[in-house]
Parts: C-alpha cells; structure tokens; sequence
C-alpha cells in the first residue's frame, strides 16, 4: 500500500515477555537481502540514538523485530526469523534468537489464523531460522485469541498476565553445535594486559560468556549506571565477548566482534545469592534466589535477563564445575531462580548427567506476551546502501 511519498506494510507491536518489537507475516516482507534490512531499519528509525523517526524505543530490548510463516518443517507449525535492529549504527543482526521476542511468536500465530486455536490451551511449534532450532510454546487460548489476562508476574513488566510455558530442549548447541563449544567447562581468556579470566562458554538457547562477577572486580549488583557508564568496564566486557566469540567460532577477529557477531555471545556476569535493590527501587533478598546476575548485551545491562540467556544460565549451572555452578547456591528441583536487576525469574531446568555429558528432560521459562496494537506502518523511499 502506497499512501503519498510513504508505503504501508501490514505490522504487529507486540511486548513478548520483557521484550518489545514488531512481528510481520513474512509474505509481506521482502526475501531476506539489502531491500528488507533497509526497510527495517527505515521502520524502527535507525540509525538514531533516539529512534525517534521510527518505531523503535532507543534501547535493544525494544528494538527487535520478529518474522513468521506457515512452517516447511513437517515438525512444526511456523517458521520465524528474529533480527535485531541496530540503534545507532545502519546493522540488522540474524546472529541468534531473542526468547523474550520468542514468546510472543505463539500468541501471534493463534492471533492471526496460522494455527488452529484450541481451548484452553493451543500448542505451537515453532522452528526458530536463526538457531536451526525447535521451541514449544503452550499458549493459554479462550473464544479463539490468545488470552491475555492471568496471574503469572514477570520483573520488568507492570502486572500480570496470562502465562506461556516455552520449552527450550531442542535448542542445546543450537549455533555451535555443542553444549560447550570448546569442551571445557572453564576456559582461561587472556587479556591484552596479560590478565587472565576464567570463564564458561556455553551455547543452549543462545551462545553466552558466563564471567565470575568478582574476576572483574564487581560485585554483580550493580545497576545500569554503574555498568553502562563505566567504560572501562564496558572495554573488558566487549574484549572477553570478541575473544569467547573467536574461541566459539562466530567471529575471526576479536577486536571486530561488534561487526561480525553484534549480538552474539552475550555475557553476564555471576555472582552468589545476596540481598540488592533492583531498577525500580525494590529490594530482593538473598534467600529468594539462586545466584545473582548481570547481563551484558550489545554492550548494554539488560535490565532484566534475556530469555535465551536465561536458558543458557540454568544449562550452565547444572554443568559440574563451571563458573555458574559454582556460584549456585541452594537449588531447588526442577528450577534456577535468577536474581537480575529488576528482581527475580525463574528457569525450569531439569537435567541428568552421564558418560556422554549433561542431557537435559526439561530446560524452559514462563512468559507473558501482549499484542499492544495492529495496523499499518509507513516507511518513505529507502536508502538500501545503508544496511550493513
């Protein structure tokens, strides 16, 4: 559709767990190339600091777009791409799979006819393109929509909602292949100063770094200001991502990691249980969590835990001898209650080690997700040169 010097293209803003973005039919898009990241770069207003000519909220978790079709996989029900929209640089990312974003994607498919709605609960299976990977999601449905009110709370959104189980068992290895790339549960990563920091590069869900808070001199309470404006910090963090991103296959050159793998690995740094004040000025205590984490993501604290990440983390700490696992404390069966800086989320996380490894019989979240408006979105004539 056409409208003057604009044109139109049928969208979904939707918040899928503590994440936000737009979900497109991919028949309305064009194929994968220059002409579509240019479009969604164009319709989230990127590059800009602020987004402010476009629909994007100026931060990376709000700043996601998801993509969805009928599936080609006899295994599942829809196929979806994720991309990450850069901010201030002209990149769209396909580096990985968002799980806030993920949970999102079934109510969508119910929402929109792509699957058949079932009371009271409608299972999608949906093929992730990015990963390879299959994800389950057990979405709450009444008089054929995707419910939306319910009891189940998550840090980081205002009130509750209806609850959506995701199953991410088929998603160990999903980039690299392995569950540890590397076949270590730690690995020394040495600095350009000669220091050196242990860390566990695991890959379920999405590939992450998982870094002893303390090897970095942090306690791993610390709050956006106290990270994002600490450029020192910010240097080493980045520096062990392009290093872990080398050993783990997904850039060749560290010191370029922000181009080759923007969004992959992300990084967090862990801590043992105690008691902090969250973004909102809260306080949790230490006996309400496993471990505490702080997660790192385009070089930026995510103000909660990604849900991949989150997959990740509970993978990681059911790995003996790993840096997670030696900061868990307390585990109760069958989950991982993460304290990250807007307050506490728990992972399902069930698993048994053999001669072969960890396998694992459940590895999951809840989340809710909310289709906050529909319509069409406009975008001027575009400059495809300028996606990279």
């Amino acid at each position: 559709m056409t409208v003057s010097e604009q044109t139109g293209i049928r969208c979904v803003l939707m918040r899928g767990g503590t994440s936000k973005g737009l979900y497109f039919h991919e028949a309305d898009l064009p194929g994968p190339g220059p002409q579509r990241d240019a479009m969604l770069l164009r319709l989230m207003g990127s590059p800009d600091v602020l987004q402010i000519d476009g629909l994007g909220g100026s931060r990376p978790i709000t700043s996601k777009v998801a993509i969805i079709a009928p599936s080609a996989h006899d295994h599942a029900d829809v196929d979806y791409t994720f991309a990450q929209v850069e901010i201030e640089r002209a990149g769209v990312g396909y580096a990985g799979n968002c799980g806030n974003i993920s949970s999102g994607v079934g109510p969508f498919a119910v929402d929109e006819g792509l699957v058949e709605a079932l009371e009271p609960v409608t299972r999608v299976r949906i093929f992730n393109t990015n990963t390879q990977a299959l994800i389950v999601a057990e979405v709450p449905v009444r008089d054929g929509r995707a419910r939306v009110t319910g009891d189940l709370a998550i840090p980081g959104v205002p009130g509750a909602g209806a609850e959506i189980v995701m199953n991410w068992a088929a998603t160990i290895g999903a980039k690299t292949g392995h569950l540890l790339p590397t076949g270590r549960a730690v690995d020394q990563i040495t600095l350009e100063t000669g220091a050196t920091v242990q860390a566990t590069l695991c890959d379920a869900g999405n590939a992450c770094v998982w870094v002893p808070a303390t090897e970095l001199g942090r306690t791993g309470s610390e709050l956006a200001e106290q990270i994002n404006e600490d450029t020192g910090l910010v240097g080493i963090v980045r520096e062990i991502r392009g290093k872990a991103a080398v050993h783990m296959g997904l850039a060749t050159d560290w010191s370029r990691v922000d181009e080759q793998s923007p969004g992959l690995p992300m990084i967090g740094l862990v801590a043992p249980p105690e008691g902090y004040r969250t973004l909102s000025g809260g306080q949790v205590e230490d006996k309400q969590m496993d471990l505490r984490v702080r997660l790192l993501f385009m070089n930026r604290l995510h103000e909660s835990i990604a849900g991949s990440g989150s997959i990740c983390l509970a993978a990681a700490s059911q790995i003996p001898g790993s840096v997670v696992e030696a900061v868990t404390a307390g585990r109760r069966p069958g989950e991982l209650l993460i304290g990250h800086p807007s307050g506490i989320t728990p992972a399902k996380v069930e698993a048994r080690s053999g001669p072969g490894g960890v396998t694992f019989d459940v590895l999951g979240f809840s989340r809710t997700a909310r289709r906050l408006m529909d319509g069409t979105a406009y975008y001027p004539p575009l400059d495809q040169g300028s996606a990279s």
